[in-house]
């Protein structure tokens, strides 16, 4: 492992300091950059996330899609999990904390807001950092490339409209055209670029992938921190003028991710899957496309509104519950040894 992705609470940590502290000394700047945008949706919040997401594009091996109904519990876990469980409980945590638990401190067009935040990250399932995860854990990559293609292929058509359904459900006015423009913005157009760029590799010479990816990589991880800086720059006074709310945004995620992790773990146990695939299917499942959230709350609801503040401290709580998460998979390790990878 890298030294980034050993260290990569400290740099996420980092990236969120200095995004707080630039975005109070220069506001000006981060007002700018803010209002470069064509359609609600930010152009150089796009960049930055193509940026982060092109490379983890290229690993993506679709021919591996074919070997799936060798052993097809796991995925199945995952897609039960991402599409059928995780979006409808944060929707549900949502209205239970900011209608019911938080109401009496927050106003009603705010706790819409974040509820609509939530709503996105739930129906975004982790595709960027999957890889990471999978290998903190001794994952088995060739499975855990077919989860995050299969996640993706039901991400380009599944995921507009249970947003909207959840959003609209929920009180809040949805405009389509925005949100599957953000969906083919993040989602299928990365795809596509990264498929191209793999066919064209992989005719080259059977090391062009890895090697490529590696001279990409740093530019990867500059993605990573830079739009961490960004969004937090962008909610720099918020997060100073609110940290009350930002708390109570922070713990219906909190039981959100360890309730889907503990939904995640138990299937995998009840399932008797070998550790190498039960350990990243639970942690796909829990994990958030955080990068997709934020990118389609600001073009919905707006760089500064509470949707996005929301998506924001989903990203400020990821990196540290997942590498939690990934002790959680270590320690229990033993529930899978003995079980055969079949």
């Amino acid at each position: 492992m890298g030294l980034f992705e050993r260290y990569l609470t400290l740099w996420v940590a980092l990236g969120i300091a200095a995004g707080v502290a630039l975005g109070v000394v220069m506001p000006g700047l981060f007002q700018a950059i803010a209002g470069i945008e064509i359609a609600h949706v930010n152009l150089v919040v796009a960049v930055l996330i193509w940026v982060m997401i092109y490379p983890m594009m290229i690993q993506i091996d679709w021919s591996s899609i074919k070997d799936v109904g060798q052993r097809p519990r796991g995925l199945v876990l995952t897609l039960v999990i991402n599409w059928l469980i995780k979006p409808f409980t944060m929707a549900a945590l949502g209205v239970l904390f900011f209608k019911v638990i938080f109401a009496p401190w927050v106003d009603p067009q705010s706790a819409s807001e974040y509820i609509g935040g939530m709503i996105l990250l739930g129906v975004a399932p982790c595709t960027a950092m999957v890889f990471v995860w999978s290998q903190l854990v001794k994952g088995d990559a060739s499975y855990t490339l077919v989860q995050v293609s299969v996640n993706d292929l039901i991400m380009i058509f599944a995921f507009a409209p249970i947003a909207a359904f959840l959003l609209g459900v929920t009180d809040v006015t949805v405009p389509w055209q925005t949100l599957l423009l953000s969906t083919v913005l993040y989602v299928v157009l990365p795809l596509v670029a990264g498929v191209l760029t793999r066919h064209a590799l992989q005719r080259r010479s059977p090391t062009a992938v890895g090697d490529f990816v590696a001279r990409l990589k740093p530019w990867s991880m500059a993605g990573l921190i830079a739009t961490v800086v960004l969004l937090f720059g962008f909610q720099a006074q918020t997060i100073l003028d609110k940290p009350l709310v930002i708390a109570m945004i922070a713990v219906p995620l909190l039981l959100q991710t360890y309730g889907i992790f503990a939904v995640g773990l138990l299937g995998a146990k009840l399932l008797k899957l070998p550790y190498n695939v039960a350990g990243p299917a639970c942690l796909i499942g829990t994990s958030n496309f955080f990068e997709l959230a934020v990118a389609v709350a600001i073009s919905l609801f707006g760089l500064h509104s509470g949707a996005a503040l929301a998506t924001v401290v989903g990203v400020l709580v990821e990196v540290p519950v997942m590498l939690s998460l990934v002790a959680l998979v270590k320690r229990t390790r033993h529930w899978f040894d003995g079980v055969p990878n079949t």
